[in-house]
């Protein structure tokens, strides 16, 4: 192959991309219901039992041009004992190791932030990572209250952008 045509044929194709993306949120957010929806597969645990996820766990999205590795996260909460500490920690030890974070919140009409979210929010504000907002639950959000929810977020930290799931 000749050089002109090696540099054509790399002209036709788009670029490849590739990234990793933190999925963080409160317990019972949807973070692993998430993950095994964008995946095809059940890799992830999932129950109406909080803190069921207690390590991280990653879930690899390849399309012909992008190739996204998503870290399922423990739920992020205010830690009661040593067990709920170090599942806390490695929570947040993924916001150091991924390029984008996608944050969830589980809507619901009372729009109220609990501890873990604070606690998330903290940790979030020094970040220098794009971050997505992803409403998970959005069928028990009344309409009128979304806006002021996404205002309160937007006020908080920058998100890129929000995502109903």
């Amino acid at each position: 192959m000749t050089q002109d045509a090696y540099i054509l044929s790399n002209i036709s194709k788009p670029p490849f991309k590739a990234g990793f993306i933190g999925i963080l949120g409160a317990p019972n957010a949807g973070k692993s219901t998430l993950l095994n929806n964008i995946v095809g597969e059940k890799i992830s645990i999932t129950s109406k039992k909080p803190q069921t996820t207690r390590n991280r766990i990653l879930g690899v999205y390849t399309t012909p041009s992008a190739q996204l590795a998503f870290l399922d996260t423990p739920g992020i909460h205010t830690a009661a004992n040593k067990l709920n500490t170090r599942i806390v920690n490695a929570a947040l030890s993924a916001i150091a190791d991924v390029d984008v974070i996608l944050m969830l919140w589980a809507a619901d009409s009372s729009m109220s932030f609990t501890d873990g979210d604070q606690l998330l929010l903290k940790h979030l504000q020094s970040v220098k990572a794009p971050m997505i907002l992803g409403l998970t639950k959005p069928d028990r959000l009344k309409n009128h209250h979304f806006f002021p929810f996404f205002n309160h977020w937007q006020r908080l930290i920058f998100f890129f952008g929000i995502i109903p799931f």
